[in-house]
């Protein structure tokens, strides 16, 4: 069976589906790797690399037409523009693995459909142990997570560590993170390492201790939150009369932050607005926002993806695409993830479509012309 990797082409997007490093546990599996030529030179890996693994390189319509199962980061649905032109290359019974933005957008997995191309969705893969390994969104989220920290001290008019010095002792920054998910915690982790002083808020009470561990203060906000997340362990959408007393009840401690960094995202939806305009112009001069919702529209009412909005002083930074500033390390950590995800459905050789797995039938979003996948079915109405 063989198995292509190809060039991303969504604009400014770095990474690669697969790098050479996780080539040998496919090859032992049994199958051929295809590889096109530059995939992976905006990552940092060059073509010799793959060669030198044992893969295969050819243009990128040689490996539409040989591969029987393709790799992407982004396939159509999460690169709704350049994507279009993979289109007319897909063909029936071909397997296209990679993140697709089902739930955002559903038209373009019924595109993929009527190709009859099978597609697997990445984002889907359900928070369950044997999931772990497979999770691409916790990778991706661990590099936004350090990016966003060191984004803030960046544009920060200060450094983030108390330090005593000749010339007097200089007050550590004070950073607030709302939401402690994987990209969450491990800003926290980071702007710890750098020698903030930090606090967060989740409206899951029961990542108290996982806070706390990493040395940050955890926000206590007196709200009833029961559901809020599914049985998947994603966030679930909030009431407004919810978001508005939280809001109400944040506003002092993020007018009292140096820098705010924001990461509520609930999958399929518009990211819920966690901090409005006026509780922006309650913060001091010079402080940093960094969304990292801002892909789905921003947790900051002020938010705009891709720009740096300045307001009163304060900068509001919207990054839509974290994991492509570091491709080498974003793209280890996805391959890694995309190979346990395959490896999991090859069988001498082949590959076995068990849908009686959970893991497959999750992510399973379109097989035989058609679009399988429930939540998908659902909002194609």
């Amino acid at each position: 069976m063989i198995v292509g990797v190809v060039k991303e082409t969504y604009p400014g997007e770095r990474r690669v589906a697969m790098i050479p490093a996780h080539l040998g546990p496919l090859l032992k599996a049994g199958l051929e790797l295809l590889v096109e030529q530059g995939a992976g030179e905006a990552a940092g890996f060059a073509d010799a690399a793959y060669t030198e693994r044992g893969a295969q390189l050819a243009p990128r319509a040689e490996v539409f037409a040989r591969a029987e199962v393709l790799l992407q980061v982004r396939s159509l649905g999460a690169n709704p523009e350049a994507g279009q032109a993979d289109l007319p290359l897909l063909r029936s019974g071909q397997v296209l693995i990679g993140l697709s933005d089902p739930l955002g957008n559903p038209a373009a997995a019924a595109a993929i459909a009527a190709t009859g191309a099978t597609q697997f969705s990445l984002e889907l893969i359900p928070r369950i142990t044997r999931g772990q390994a497979m999770d691409v969104l916790s990778s991706m989220a661990t590099v936004a997570g350090y990016r966003a920290v060191i984004l803030a001290a960046e544009r920060l008019p200060r450094m983030f560590p108390m330090l005593m010095t000749a010339a007097g002792t200089l007050t550590p920054a004070h950073v607030f993170v709302m939401g402690a998910g994987v990209a969450g915690l491990q800003a926290i982790a980071s702007a710890r390492k750098l020698g903030a002083v930090v606090q967060a808020y989740d409206v899951r009470p029961a990542v108290k201790e996982q806070v706390e561990s990493l040395g940050a203060r955890f926000v206590e906000v007196p709200l009833e939150t029961a559901g809020a997340e599914d049985a998947g362990g994603y966030a679930r959408e909030q009431s407004e009369e919810f978001l508005a007393r939280q809001r109400e009840l944040l506003a002092k401690v993020i007018a009292a932050s140096d820098v705010l960094i924001t990461t509520a995202a609930v999958p399929g939806k518009r990211a819920p607005i966690l901090v409005t305009a006026a509780m922006v112009q309650g913060m001091t001069p010079g402080s940093v926002v960094v969304d990292l919702a801002a892909e789905r529209g921003g947790n900051c009412e002020l938010t705009r993806p891709g720009e740096t909005v300045v307001t009163g002083g304060v900068s509001i930074l919207g990054p839509a695409n974290l994991p492509s500033d570091v491709p080498y390390h974003a793209s280890q950590m996805f391959a890694k993830n995309v190979a346990n995800f395959l490896l999991n459905m090859v069988k001498a050789g082949a590959l076995v479509l068990a849908t009686e797995d959970e893991i497959v039938a999750e992510t399973l979003v379109t097989r035989g012309g058609a679009v399988v996948h429930p939540r998908v079915k659902a909002l194609l109405g």
